[in-house]
């Protein structure tokens, strides 16, 4: 060992070594901080702007309103909404049910067979428009419920694939739709 600074290293107590490389890491470690937190910062609220909805494009704005339970002395009944999507995208009611009532269904006119009506898988409610559900068109059908009294509420819920639940409640109609 002929170099002066090994011989200097090798004379400099092992103390005083370590404590050179303490002062040395924590002087990096204050260096990596503010680049690190921000970084971990900016992505906890870019994970916070994704996960509530924000990033993308804007969920379609769903309004229900005007609902109304039309049922015959054979305690046949269908409900009927109208349906507002004043969003910038496209929306697909998917199912509507209604806890109270039981078992119900989305249907709409068959077009092979004029006068009969189907099952409807889904309903497309455009952007910027309205749908009004109706007797001969689309409508919710309400597979064995119970006698309901004119002005009665019922509680619904519509399932769309983008909106998700949207509540809505619907009013025994004093009026039996034929």
């Amino acid at each position: 060992m002929s170099s002066a600074t090994s011989a200097t290293d090798d004379r400099t107590p092992p103390r005083r070594r370590l404590s050179r490389l303490r002062v040395a890491v924590a002087r990096g470690a204050r260096a990596a901080l503010v680049p690190v937190g921000g970084c971990v910062l900016a992505l906890a609220l870019l994970t916070g702007y994704t996960a509530t909805g924000a990033a993308g494009e804007p969920a379609p704005e769903i309004q229900v309103s005007g609902g109304r339970i039309v049922q015959s002395p054979e305690r046949v009944a269908a409900a009927y909404f109208e349906i507002r999507n004043t969003g910038d995208r496209d929306d697909t009611l998917v199912f509507a049910d209604s806890p109270a009532l039981g078992v119900s269904m989305l249907r709409e006119p068959d077009r092979r067979k004029p006068g009969a009506v189907r099952r409807a898988e889904k309903v497309t409610i455009p952007a910027h428009s309205t749908l009004r559900m109706k007797r001969g068109g689309i409508h919710i059908a309400i597979l064995d419920p119970p006698q309901l009294h004119p002005g009665e509420r019922v509680s619904f819920n519509l399932w769309f694939t983008s909106r998700g639940r949207v509540g809505a409640e619907a009013i025994r109609s004093h009026l039996i739709d034929r």
